[in-house]
């Protein structure tokens, strides 16, 4: 499938995992002619000889056709006598129409870990792993779209960030500023490259990186050096204090500043959604640096932040106890025991020529003082060896895991780690070979119970809309199926008693395709004479053949995807028939991880490249005659929709 290019922080902010437009912004301002025709067969074949509806043929369409509640949006032509073509319009350009149902009302008062928690990993970056640019807006963007987690690199910060610019208006000064700008730069590209192993420098130096990192035989960077600049250059006055840096390390990524990032978070935070948003802190930097982050985010987040509880907490709270809190993730120092280190698979965030290198070793992480462990109070990171050590049964702690790790750990004993995350809480990250920013599979990890999937957000690709089908207006939480979760209170923990089973349905699903509107034409494609499009509907839900030995599924299976589509039509408003998509007896479905989502490509020779989509969890599908809104490829909603009809069966 082709994906959207990476979005910067600049562009506008873009709907995903709770960016779905308030229900006043989806109504439809007009039909075309491509809609209208079934919109009219629809109408009278359950009209009257007057053209119109009774009460009792509005409320049998809604009851049998559409399977409404009279309490839905549906309430107000429920109400009525009688019903003429124009009102049935109203009503089927309404919310009420809607195939995306709106969230049940929400349950806020279960532990953390009964929850998953839209999250992303590696927030600061703008495009792609290896060299874009972090920027403090990428936490806005986020975090106004919905994320409740968010992840910090945070490094220790550059001496030269410490001197003061010059502000003489002299010849002289500007000279010396210019030689100042200059060694900063050389000094930053000389760290990068004494950071990366020399297979990779010799690699880069060949491609169009290579220009960053011109190196001379000795291994020293060409150009201005701190040398020439000791000769040459005025000192300015240096800072008092030098602040730490946020980045991808061991890469050629853009640094943002650590406070620039946390009053990005204190002022965006709790614009969206008030539920708590929890911190993850990968921590590179030396003991005075991380003393520096603690005031840093005492300064920033303030009253945001958890007080110090009197003692550990013994069971996890829930997140409506824990409105507009930020929750701190970073790893956990008991007190009064030595500093610990940060060891979350650190080879793992290596580029791919860097991991494969066997000389390569990344820089051994930074231990963890006292006063920035101690603000990890439900959420204490615990480095993973295995899901019986002792740390396993602390109620706090979580362990963060590449998508490989979970892997591993499943295939060794799926049962109990499912059990683990039933009671607490766990982190998935994408591998460091993504290096172009794609993403895992994230309904293959919250089956396994893990609450935090961290996820690309720079990237629309399969794993984004997922997301976006999972969290859409939940405010970023979502309560967990039965089966999945903790017992809500310690008494009925203490009770030792089993927990519910999970129910898998036999699920038949039917899709109608009549038409389309305003359809969006693919990115950077200004040419609708030659936009062919076709509707491809896809169910994604647990693969059936993992059923037969155990309610756990192969850590390494495919996704269950079952696919069908449309014959393709042309233009922006194509009728396509009413051509039927059919999911018959798809075994094993649990409604609330599973997935329908519609593309719309564009026929073409080579790899058909994405107009449209929208993604819809299958417990949220309404049943009937819709319409489906449908984005564009880079996650913009458009005026684009498809009128359909679902008819769904579970069993």
């Amino acid at each position: 499938m082709a994906e959207a290019s990476p979005l910067t922080p600049k562009d506008p902010i873009r709907p995903a995992g709770d960016g779905q437009p308030a229900p006043q912004d989806r109504v439809i301002s007009e039909i075309n002619s491509s809609l209208m025709p079934y919109l009219e067969r629809i109408f009278n074949a359950h009209a009257g000889p007057q053209k119109t509806w009774q009460r009792d043929q509005i409320i049998s369409f809604l009851h049998h056709r559409q399977a409404d509640k009279v309490t839905e949006a549906s309430a107000d032509i429920s109400a009525k006598e009688e019903l003429d073509f124009s009102g049935f319009l109203q009503y089927m350009t309404s919310t009420a129409a809607n195939a995306l149902a709106p969230p049940e009302e929400a349950d806020f008062s279960w532990p953390l870990s009964s929850y998953y928690i839209s999250s992303s990993h590696n927030t600061y970056l703008t495009g792609n792993q290896l060299n874009s640019d972090s920027d403090a807006d990428a936490y806005k963007n986020v975090l106004l779209r919905g994320c409740r987690c968010v992840e910090i690199d945070v490094w220790d910060g550059d001496e030269s960030d410490s001197e003061s610019d010059s502000s003489d208006s002299s010849s002289d000064g500007d000279s010396a500023g210019e030689k100042k700008k200059a060694a900063k730069g050389a000094s930053r590209k000389q760290r990068i490259a004494s950071k990366l192993p020399r297979s990779l420098t010799n690699r880069l130096e060949k491609t169009s990186l290579g220009s960053k990192l011109t190196t001379e035989k000795d291994g020293k960077l060409t150009g201005n050096t701190p040398q020439e600049k000791q000769e040459g250059a005025i000192e300015g006055p240096k800072a008092v204090a030098i602040e730490p840096r946020v980045l991808h390390g061991y890469t050629l990524t853009k640094e943002v500043s650590f406070r620039e990032v946390c009053e990005a978070i204190r002022d965006y935070a709790f614009v969206v959604s008030d539920l708590p948003v929890i911190v993850s802190l990968e921590v590179h930097c030396n003991s005075q640096q991380q003393e520096m982050m603690v005031q840093i985010m005492h300064e920033t987040w303030g009253e945001y932040l958890l007080s110090k509880p009197g003692a550990d907490a013994q069971n996890l709270p829930a997140p409506g106890d824990l409105r507009r809190k930020i929750l701190v993730k970073v790893k956990y120092v008991a007190p009064g025991a030595s500093p610990t280190t940060e060891e979350e698979d650190v080879r793992d965030h290596l580029p791919p020529e860097a991991q494969a290198d066997p000389k390569a070793k990344a820089k051994k992480p930074s231990k963890i003082i006292q006063a920035l462990s101690a603000l990890g109070i439900y959420t204490r990171g615990v480095s993973f060896k295995s899901l019986t050590q002792p740390e396993a049964s602390m109620p706090t702690h979580i362990f963060s895991l590449s998508e490989s790790g979970v892997e591993e750990v499943h295939d060794k004993n799926a049962h109990l780690l499912f059990e683990h995350n039933r009671k607490y809480m766990m982190r998935a990250y994408p591998s460091g070979m993504r290096i172009q920013s794609s993403n895992l599979d994230p309904p293959v990890f919250w089956r396994k119970g893990i609450q935090i999937v961290a996820l690309n957000w720079q990237k629309w690709d399969e794993g984004m809309m997922l997301n976006e089908g999972m969290f859409a207006n939940t405010g970023g939480y979502v309560l967990k199926p039965v089966g999945y979760r903790a017992e809500k209170t310690a008494i009925e923990a203490a009770a030792n008693i089993a927990p519910p089973a999970i129910l898998h349905h036999t699920l038949d699903l039917k899709i109608t395709v009549f038409a389309a509107q305003d359809l969006p034409l693919p990115h950077k494609d200004d040419k609708a004479s030659g936009f062919k499009p076709y509707v491809k509907v896809e169910l994604h839900t647990e693969p059936p053949h993992t059923l037969l030995s155990s309610n756990h599924e192969d850590a390494r299976a495919k996704e269950g995807e079952y696919k069908a589509r449309t014959h393709t039509q042309k233009g922006l408003h194509p009728d396509f028939k009413s051509e039927v998509l059919a999911f018959e007896h798809v075994g094993g479905v649990v409604p609330e991880l599973a997935f329908v989502r519609f593309l719309v490509k564009d026929d073409e020779i080579g790899r058909d490249d994405l107009a449209a989509w929208a993604c819809v969890r299958l417990d949220r599908l309404r049943s009937g005659y819709r319409y489906v809104r449908l984005f564009n490829a880079k996650g913009a909603l458009s005026n684009g929709v498809l009128l359909v009809k679902v008819e769904k069966t579970l069993s």
